[in-house]
Formats: structure tokens, sequence, C-alpha cells
């Protein structure tokens, strides 16, 4: 049974509550992890425990336990010559030296740009359809 240490791989399909499938490995490599060490989620995490390899569960994500609720700080203004010409788009994807993850373009003005600096899934509840493959 999956317990604090077990190394555990699984298969996943996850799904936002409209029901978008944001991500899967079915039928590629699994997703392997140390249970107890934060490597997934805390929401998904938690829910793993005490399962056995062949279990499968389907798994409810509230927001603040996934990628957290959207910061309203996370939003922030650049100069417009800070972006690159063909990134200047709402939705365009940025990586930055030193950021962990995609920065999007929110909003473009005359001169400004709005920088979205949350994780593309905060402020979503999450559904991951789970199959324990192995537990070590």
């Amino acid at each position: 049974m999956i317990d604090k240490g077990s190394k555990v791989s699984i298969e996943y399909k996850l799904v936002l509550d409209d029901g978008t499938e944001v991500d899967s490995n079915v039928g590629g490599e699994p997703l392997e992890y140390e249970h107890g060490t934060g490597q997934i989620i805390a929401g998904l995490e938690s829910a793993l425990a005490g399962l056995a390899a062949g279990d499968e569960k389907q798994v409810k994500v509230a927001a603040a336990d996934g990628y957290g609720q959207i910061d309203p700080e996370g939003y922030h203004e650049v100069e417009l010559s800070q972006v690159p010409e063909g990134a200047r788009e709402p939705g365009a994807l940025l990586m930055a030296e030193g950021h962990d993850g995609p920065i999007r373009v929110h909003e473009v003005k005359a001169d400004k740009i709005i920088l979205d600096f949350n994780h593309p899934l905060a402020g979503q509840d999450l559904t991951f359809d789970v199959k324990i493959l192995k537990v070590d």
C-alpha cells in the first residue's frame, strides 16, 4: 500500500471541470514519484495514500490543494519593449530566467503589457483519473 517513502508508478488523466483534458500519460510512460515528498500536488498525493497496485480512483482536487488560487500579485505590467515582438498577444507564453514555469501574456495595451506569473492551472479545480501501476 502507498505510504510515506513508497516509490509509486501511476497512469493518469487530468480533466478540468468543463471537461477539457489537460494532460494524460495513458498509453505512455508512467509517472513515478516518491510518496510524501511533495513531488506531485498535495491534493492528489494525499488521496493516493493507502492505495495498492491495481487500484483505480477518481480524485477531485480543489484549486487550493492543486496549483493554488489565482494571485492578483501574480500580474505585472512591463514595458512593451521588454517582450519579444512575436509574443505580444494575449495567451502567448514566455520563459524567464529565475522563474519556474511559463509566463502568460494577459493583456496588451498601447505601450505596456500585463504578464501573468500564476501557474496556468491556478484557480482551477482538477479531476484526476488514476490507476496505480506499481508500489515499492
